[in-house]
């Protein structure tokens, strides 16, 4: 049986696909994760783990990061949210402890610009106590609530520190007596449309707005790959980077759905050559050009940018003749 652990993709500014949640708790899955297909790893001190082994969590976690071989891997700590007693702890002990081998926290429930701002002061100060270089420790924030959502702006500008915001569908579900049991699904009785297009598509105007990734919440049903499949087709057609997953059969899904087609790359890659041609003395300094059927001009450039960029991300390579 394989261990339930969970991913996110990776956007293609820093070349990401999947970025994999691992429990605190467990030291095996923590071993595990080593070895699994996924360009970034956070170690999860929160949900997953139970109010009594929080401690052990935390030591488990420090333990981890400071043995293991991360190597290849962006990786990430999932500290718990300012309502509780442990995020102070949570911060202050691992980043004093292993602060140097660490690309970035993520902090749950963000409701506030307080609320990174807090974390981002703490951060100064333990950079500056244990000489780590100054402002390196990244965020990745998630908006999980009505609160969160509203104030998302603030939040998003709130610590140079934020490179992510990512959407906690299960808490925000809660937040609005949404009545529904199934994460990542649409509520029983809804059916004229997207019950979560609003907030994905506020999160993502947001953080396009900063130059931030955008980062699709978990699909809980670990064993309906086709319902994974079809939530993280929604979020990709949007423009997201990427979505978590909870279990390492989805990994591969969310790979193949956040990575353009072998078509699409090709035909992105065509366009930036002939326009970059149309545009140059050769091609006669002309601001349009047609490529088959199509006329093409700088908006078409811009587009094909975005696939081109995460074709490049993924690994891809042209399978068609430049000429």
């Amino acid at each position: 049986m394989i261990d339930n652990l969970g991913a996110v993709s990776r956007s293609p500014q820093k070349s990401r696909r999947t970025v994999l949640s691992v429990p605190g708790s467990n030291p095996r899955m923590l071993e595990k994760a080593q070895g699994l297909d996924a360009d970034e790893v956070f170690l999860d001190l929160e949900d997953a783990v139970a109010p009594d082994a929080k401690d052990a969590a935390r030591d488990n976690v420090i333990r981890a990061v400071r043995e293991g071989d991360w190597s290849g891997k962006t990786l990430a700590v999932r500290v718990n949210d300012w309502t509780t007693s442990w995020t102070h702890r949570d911060v202050v002990d691992v980043v004093s402890a292993v602060g140097d081998r660490l690309d970035a926290l993520i902090l749950p429930k963000a409701e506030t610009a307080h609320h990174v701002a807090a974390v981002d002061l703490m951060l100064t100060q333990l950079e500056t106590a244990h000489r780590l270089e100054a402002g390196r420790l990244r965020l990745e924030v998630q908006i999980e609530s009505a609160l969160g959502l509203q104030n998302i702006d603030s939040i998003a500008t709130a610590s140079a520190r934020v490179e992510t915001l990512v959407f906690g569908p299960a808490d925000f579900m809660a937040s609005l007596n949404m009545r529904s049991l199934v994460v990542g699904e649409q509520p029983p009785g809804y059916d004229v449309g997207d019950a979560y297009h609003y907030a994905l598509m506020r999160i993502l105007v947001t953080a396009r707005a900063h130059g931030l990734q955008a980062i699709d919440g978990p699909y809980l049903q670990v064993r309906d790959v086709e319902g994974f499949r079809r939530a993280a087709r929604s979020s990709a057609a949007l423009g997201y980077d990427g979505k978590w997953v909870l279990h390492p059969d989805q990994i591969a899904v969310g790979n193949e759905v956040f990575a353009p087609a072998q078509d699409d790359y090709d035909r992105a890659e065509a366009i930036l050559d002939a326009y970059a041609h149309s545009t140059s003395a050769a091609g006669g300094h002309r601001g349009a050009v047609m490529l088959g059927d199509e006329m093409l001009d700088e908006a078409s450039r811009k587009m094909a940018l975005v696939i081109a960029a995460k074709g490049r991300a993924a690994g891809l390579t042209r399978s068609q003749d430049p000429a």
